[in-house]
């Protein structure tokens, strides 16, 4: 008789865990997430990796790095917080601190593979590509496709940081005081100012282009 456990039981239970642990803390805030994952909590713990994993992965993939960087990054930065536990200052937005947590973790690791980053220079021209929807959040669905080809070529003419901001408020849903956090701004105005002069940079090339016509 096969006494083994059956491996698709053992999936669906780790699958109804995992459930349960995004339930308990889906109606807390971030500051009770991150004050009970500071006690110690285990769930809290499992809570951060699940939730906020691959949406590091995606952010983390927007540098000109190899996967496997961003990997190694992301799993450094949990080993830090998971060690670091009972001693951590308080969070109010979770997604705020790890972004910026992992943007250095991923500068250090760049500047050592490379040996020519900065850490926290980001006006290395390619240091941070765009690649994601954000056009299409920006643009109305009934612009032409002419209008969304001018669009992306504006987009690309935006300096690194710019095109940071516009992902950081447009992709990530950030508030302009977390843009200010990651990007090392004193104030959310200054967030706020990058981002509009990237939208005016926007509109200053596609209108040119149109008038052109």
């Amino acid at each position: 008789m096969n006494n083994k456990p059956n491996r698709t039981t053992e999936n669906l239970e780790v699958m109804y865990r995992h459930q349960e642990t995004v339930k308990l803390f889906a109606s807390k805030n971030d500051a009770e997430i991150w004050a009970a994952f500071n006690r110690g909590d285990e769930m809290a713990f499992n809570y951060l990796f699940r939730i906020y994993t691959p949406l590091l992965f995606r952010y983390g993939c927007q540098f000109r790095v190899e996967q496997h960087l961003v990997q190694d990054a992301i799993q450094n930065l949990f080993i830090y917080l998971r060690r670091k536990r009972g001693a951590l200052s308080e969070v109010h937005s979770i997604k705020g601190y790890l972004f910026r947590s992992l943007q250095r973790e991923l500068l250090k690791q760049i500047k050592l593979d490379q040996n020519k980053v900065r850490l926290g220079d980001f006006e290395l021209e390619g240091l941070f590509p765009i690649q994601t929807s954000v056009e299409n959040t920006l643009i109305e669905s009934e612009v032409t496709e002419e209008q969304e080809k001018m669009l992306k070529v504006g987009m690309e003419n935006l300096t690194p940081r710019q095109r940071q901001a516009i992902l950081l408020l447009y992709e990530e849903g950030m508030s302009y005081k977390e843009i200010a956090e990651i990007m090392d701004f004193s104030e959310a105005k200054s967030a706020r100012k990058l981002v509009y002069r990237a939208l005016a940079t926007l509109r200053s090339l596609m209108t040119g282009d149109q008038q052109k016509k």
